[in-house]
């Protein structure tokens, strides 16, 4: 039993330090391979939670912050013919997108936890997150998008091609649904949203 006492304590310690390491601001690092990794992992779990709550839960309904229409708002009125369906990675990344993009961001300075922290965004909405889909992308630009898909449906294609999937599942099982229900799923999408916080989306 002391040995696993031990390596809790050696495991809590190491999250203390990557903690305290990601809370830093970036300037403070030259390119530390430690943190790079420990930013890619806290980035694809954020992506794995949202790819598994727009699956879960019809993502028209979902609310991703305290703020969802003053960012989907702000986000139409300057982005109002950006197409959000399949990115094109020039219109978040080149120097002239930067320069619209800037002051949208800054807008939610203050207003949106870690506004600008590194976030993974799928360039087409109707796909998973894979290495040919998914740009690195500030966390306001991507709740702006992925705001915009939920509300304008766009993001329906993913929950609606894993509820097809379920329901193939369920038929091949002599017709009956896999043992989660849609009301079970709903509960279980929303604890997860309200134990992650907007911290974790």
């Amino acid at each position: 039993m002391e040995a696993t006492s031990g390596t809790e304590e050696l495991v809590s310690g190491e999250l203390v330090s990557v903690a305290h390491a990601l809370s830093l601001p970036a300037e403070s690092y030259s390119n530390d391979p430690d943190i790079e990794m420990a930013w890619a992992m806290r980035a694809m779990q954020h992506a794995e939670v949202y790819y598994k709550l727009i699956s879960s839960v019809d993502p028209q309904f979902l609310k991703l912050t305290r703020v969802d229409d003053q960012i989907y708002s702000e986000f139409r009125e300057n982005f109002e013919k950006l197409r959000i369906d399949v990115l094109d990675p020039e219109e978040l990344k080149s120097e002239s997108a930067k320069e619209k993009w800037r002051p949208f961001c800054l807008k939610f300075d203050g207003i949106v936890e870690d506004f600008n922290y590194g976030t993974l965004l799928r360039l087409d909405c109707s796909q998973g997150y894979t290495e040919e889909n998914t740009i690195f992308a500030p966390r306001i630009q991507f709740f702006a998008i992925e705001i915009a898909r939920n509300r304008e449906g766009y993001n329906k294609a993913v929950y609606t091609s894993v509820q097809d999937k379920e329901e193939e599942k369920g038929a091949d099982n002599g017709g009956e649904k896999g043992s989660d229900s849609v009301g079970e799923k709903e509960k279980e999408a929303n604890k997860e949203i309200s134990e992650s916080g907007e911290t974790a989306m």
